[in-house]
């Protein structure tokens, strides 16, 4: 419940920002302007975002004659979580991770890499399948992606307003101010909102985890398979991989040595490891 408070207070700190920035640019005009950005670009990100994904990072679908095993686990964690069965994806990759996409839990997706059915054993891959489909559940996928589309929304709008205050020269009431005060906004607003769409992110990983342990029947097999795929994705960064889509995953296919937490879109995972294993 903590972590759904905090993602709609973070979700409602993004519209202000959204709003706001349009407020900057043409007063009331401008706020319309945002919403209407926004709008666009959440219709765009919800019907074809999984689509440009999975595409992305040449994600094959393979049926259950193909892959038996992980079919099975997909069809179990579904019934047990009361959701469809989501289409199942392997990505050929020796980087090990996994990531689920999708609208809504009736066309949702699991995809995993070929790395990590290598170095998982059968019950810590069902733990990393269950966070999956904890995800699906909990509409992650849509909460995530219209953070990101909103943050997207405010960095062109300030991109805008620089260029307005600049070569504009508006310093009008309606406009939100002067100049100095427009432009300075316009570096502080994406700043803040690129921080609170990785909050949003960090704080929908540990309900994944929490979700997928009781999905799994077994927090421990989760805690021991994020140990494994960290060290494996330090190891083998998935080349591919984008800071865009980078929240997606189970566990941040960037990594390639120690990033500054703030900035991180996953929870550092000796903390998700600590809440796991304080669950049994």
């Amino acid at each position: 419940m903590e972590n759904k408070i905090k993602t709609f207070l973070l979700l409602g700190g993004l519209t202000l920002f959204l709003v706001f920035m349009g407020k900057l640019i043409g007063g009331r005009g401008g706020m319309y302007l945002a919403f209407i950005l926004a709008l666009g670009m959440n219709f765009f990100s919800y019907w074809f975002s999984d689509k440009i994904v999975l595409r992305m990072y040449g994600a094959q679908e393979v049926s259950p004659a193909e892959a038996p095993e992980l079919h099975r686990m997909v069809d179990d964690l579904s019934r047990e979580a009361g959701i469809p069965k989501p289409k199942v994806y392997i990505i050929h990759d020796d980087s090990p991770n996994a990531f689920a996409t999708g609208r809504n839990p009736e066309h949702a997706a699991v995809a995993a890499t070929s790395g990590i059915m290598r170095i998982l054993t059968p019950d810590e891959l069902k733990g990393v399948l269950a966070h999956e489909i904890g995800h699906v559940r909990n509409r992650d996928i849509l909460i995530s992606t219209i953070a990101a589309t909103m943050a997207g929304a405010i960095m062109i709008l300030a991109d805008m307003a620089r260029f307005a205050a600049i070569f504009g020269g508006r310093d009008d009431e309606d406009s939100g101010g002067g100049i100095i005060g427009v432009i300075v906004m316009s570096i502080v607003a994406p700043l803040a909102a690129m921080l609170i769409q990785m909050a949003i992110s960090r704080s929908r990983e540990y309900l994944a985890d929490e979700t997928g342990a009781h999905l799994a029947h077994n927090p421990l097999s989760l805690a021991s398979a994020l140990g494994k795929l960290e060290r494996g994705a330090e190891q083998r960064p998935m080349d591919a991989a984008t800071p865009a889509t980078a929240h997606m995953f189970i566990v941040n296919p960037l990594t390639g040595g120690s990033l500054l937490r703030l900035f991180s879109t996953h929870p550092p995972i000796e903390e998700r490891i600590a809440r796991l294993r304080a669950m049994r």
